[in-house]
């Protein structure tokens, strides 16, 4: 009969919920944490040996998080769906914390719109294009998904962009993409799809502030390139 091997289990050093009350929730490894969360092993494995082994996978690191789905995750012994499912939400609700405290968000700064979007893009593995829309006083009244998958000017329709826009009651919109490679450099489409929807926010008179384009904690801008005319 298989027995689950839980942190409580281990010995007094290794435990890291006591650990925790101890000395604080910083002074857990990157192990300890993900163990707590595991909260059980399986046979010949502890929580921590099965966090020690997510790790251990392709970014070496807490990223995996993020860099492994949940079939991948499955496929650690004693991982099962429920404890992947879990491990993934724990990836997305960081996400969303690093998005909760970047409120200082302003149109005239393309570093602030970046840093509110950096978590969120960077770690996707799809391109993933959003439309940004702010009122009459720089304000972010919103944002919405235009397209996953790739930032192709064939695939991409100014009417989606300029409804979510008019909707919105958008004076200025900016918008903001990933490259999964971590390079934010423009390709070719990303030049192609800035021109043609800058053009016909001209001809609605709903400006084109910036594109700004995601990569591994780096990020590139139109504006600040001055390649919006």
């Amino acid at each position: 009969m298989n027995h689950h091997l839980t942190v409580k289990e281990l010995p007094e050093s290794e435990k890291p919920y006591e650990k925790c009350l101890r000395y604080g929730v910083e002074y857990l490894s990157d192990a300890e944490l993900l163990a707590v969360i595991i909260r059980t092993g399986t046979m010949g494995k502890r929580s921590i040996d099965l966090a020690q082994e997510i790790l251990s996978r392709k970014e070496k690191n807490l990223l995996n998080l993020y860099a492994l789905s949940i079939n991948e995750l499955k496929e650690i012994s004693g991982i099962g769906m429920v404890k992947a499912i879990q491990l993934k939400c724990l990836a997305e609700i960081t996400k969303r914390i690093t998005k909760a405290t970047r409120q200082n968000i302003s149109l005239a700064s393309s570093a602030s719109i970046a840093a509110y979007y950096m978590e969120e893009l960077r770690h996707e593995n799809r391109e993933k294009l959003l439309l940004c829309m702010f009122d009459s006083k720089c304000a972010l009244l919103g944002d919405a998904i235009i397209s996953i998958g790739t930032v192709n000017a064939s695939l991409i329709s100014p009417r989606e962009i300029f409804k979510e826009a008019l909707t919105a009651q958008a004076v200025q919109i900016v918008l903001i993409h990933n490259h999964p490679s971590g390079i934010p450099m423009p390709s070719a489409q990303d030049k192609i799809v800035t021109r043609r929807i800058q053009e016909c926010g001209e001809l609605m008179g709903i400006q084109l502030s910036d594109h700004i384009i995601i990569g591994d904690n780096r990020y590139f801008s139109f504006k600040e390139e001055n390649l919006l005319h």
